[in-house]
């Protein structure tokens, strides 16, 4: 019998409180501190975003941060401006408070405009905030998002903010924070802000060149030409053509990277299509010019619209024509002031028409020959729902990628079939280091793998969010995962670098009594389970 529903039952939170009850509608997933957008991670990146805007403001060239690993607390140190003495309180405990709505003091800010610093306290254990102003600060401490002390005084102290925070145990579970993924966003803001100095446990990451050092970061090797580089006062980019397969991009906004990308990045890609058939008075097909291409920009937008709360795809309509318009003539003027790259990146396009072409027959013979077979993928149980059909249930879909048929088995007698896909491989999968994509698509097995995943076509159309490696825990398991991690970093580095490719961590033995069962995944475990 369903629960009265009246006046009662209808309950006000405080809005701290609110942010502790429902944690994923300010900072997306919880996690466990292993991926990069898990919750630690952007409870950090609002505290630091708070101190990069206030170097965008010409405030503060340096920024300290420090991790203690032993209890997880991170500290965050600007020389800006400090925040407003009479409102520390208020711009760390109150919704809908700060200075970022007001123009003339934040005109291109990263931060969450009223949100950031008041998640973090929520979610927090332990928050401290200190502000230094011309000699005079105030000192707050919470628990919990609960205010517990307040101190104030004289200070010779350098003017600017210190926040200091622990994430809460009890919202997230054995959490722990990793020096190389704290790194990675700290050189993104480093590319960002040229000039701007961060300090991360005393290690200084700097950058004087911007987007063009990001690029020389990411690739090192099978670069066919240097950057090229365009910095305008709104707009940054840069990119390059390798000899892999593939599209990589880097797309941020005020600072904020933007992985899922959005309207500037489309518009940045167009950019480079028409600036390129500009050039070369051509009208080549965006696929060929693309593909190869490493490329990064920054937009600075006044009043930035986001899908999410977390930020991770651009919505802003009417930045797409001028974005469009000052790329497609930033790269026209690269290219005439550059002819040998120029050149260099026509002979790309060519090769890539070249082998476009030839691989639509190979495709087509590939899709005649699989329709013969069956008018069903060999080896796969589908799930009902898909990624990007619009659903929720879409949205966890998964897929596992078995060692053959009995491997298979326990998996597929256990499975949701309503999100939960297997597909059994028919022994080693074919090693691609090295291959032709021709040699690939007429390889039977690797083409049925593509067929499954939806991704013979276009990586756009992956049938499922997360494709897991459930391989065997012996030396063929780990074979046959490293021969598919090749086969997806060669061909689909897209769906590893978007987070898509995971791995099941299956064990090596399985240690049991009467009374209970321990699965060991090494020697160590199994001797130490067979003890017990």
């Amino acid at each position: 019998m369903a629960k009265k529903y009246d006046e009662s039952t209808v309950q006000s939170l405080d809005p701290l409180a609110h942010i502790r009850i429902r944690p994923g509608m300010y900072i997306g997933r919880l996690g466990d501190g292993s991926h990069p957008d898990d919750g630690i991670y952007v409870m950090l990146k609002e505290a630091i975003d708070n101190s990069v805007d206030e170097f965008i403001m010409g405030h503060g060239k340096k920024i300290e941060i420090r991790l203690n690993e032993k209890t997880a607390t991170v500290s965050v140190r600007d020389y800006g401006r400090g925040i407003p003495l009479g409102k520390v309180l208020e711009c760390v405990s109150q919704i809908n408070t700060g200075a970022k709505y007001n123009d003339d003091v934040f005109q291109f800010s990263v931060g969450l405009n009223g949100v950031g610093l008041k998640a973090v306290n929520a979610l927090s254990s332990h928050f401290t905030v200190k502000s230094i102003r011309e000699g005079e600060f105030v000192e707050l401490s919470f628990a919990k998002g609960v205010l517990k002390d307040k101190k104030k005084g004289k200070t010779k102290e350098e003017s600017g903010t210190y926040v200091e925070f622990t994430p809460d145990g009890t919202i997230f579970k054995k959490f722990g924070f990793r020096n190389d993924l704290i790194l990675k966003r700290l050189w993104h803001y480093a590319f960002l802000n040229v000039g701007l100095t961060l300090l991360f446990n005393g290690q200084e990451i700097r950058s004087e060149n911007g987007l063009l050092d990001l690029l020389n970061e990411e690739v090192k090797e099978d670069r066919l030409y240097e950057p090229l580089h365009y910095r305008g006062k709104h707009i940054e980019f840069a990119f390059l053509h390798s000899s892999s397969y593939g599209e990589t991009y880097f797309s941020f906004v005020n600072g904020q990277y933007t992985h899922d990308g959005g309207t500037h990045l489309s518009a940045y890609k167009e950019g480079i299509l028409k600036g390129v058939n500009d050039y070369a008075k051509k009208n080549f097909q965006g696929i060929d010019v693309r593909e190869g291409i490493v490329g990064a920009i920054l937009v600075k937008v006044k009043d930035p619209v986001f899908e999410s709360q977390t930020k991770n795809k651009l919505s802003n309509n009417e930045i797409r024509a001028p974005i469009l318009q000052e790329v497609k003539d930033a790269v026209q003027s690269l290219l005439y002031k550059n002819e040998e790259t120029a050149k260099k990146i026509i002979d790309r396009i060519l090769f890539n028409e070249k082998l476009r072409k030839e691989l639509a027959a190979v495709k087509k013979e590939a899709k005649e020959k699989q329709k013969k077979i069956s008018f069903k993928i060999p080896k796969l149980r589908d799930s009902k729902y898909h990624f990007g059909d619009g659903s929720k249930e879409g949205e966890n879909s998964v897929i596992f990628l078995t060692e053959g048929e009995s491997a298979s088995a326990s998996i597929v007698m256990t499975r949701d079939p309503f999100t939960q896909a297997v597909f059994s491989l028919r022994g080693k999968p074919l090693n691609v280091h090295g291959m032709k994509l021709e040699q690939l698509y007429k390889n039977e097995e690797m083409y049925n793998l593509m067929s499954a995943l939806n991704i013979e076509e276009d990586l756009a159309n992956l049938r499922y969010n997360k494709v897991i490696l459930a391989t065997d825990a012996d030396v063929d398991g780990m074979h046959i995962r490293n021969l598919l991690i090749t086969f997806f970093l060669t061909y689909f580095e897209g769906l590893v670098l978007n987070g898509h490719l995971h791995i099941l961590e299956t064990p090596l033995f399985k240690v049991r009594n009467k009374e209970r069962t321990i699965y060991c995944y090494s020697e160590e475990e199994k001797k130490k389970a067979e003890k017990e």
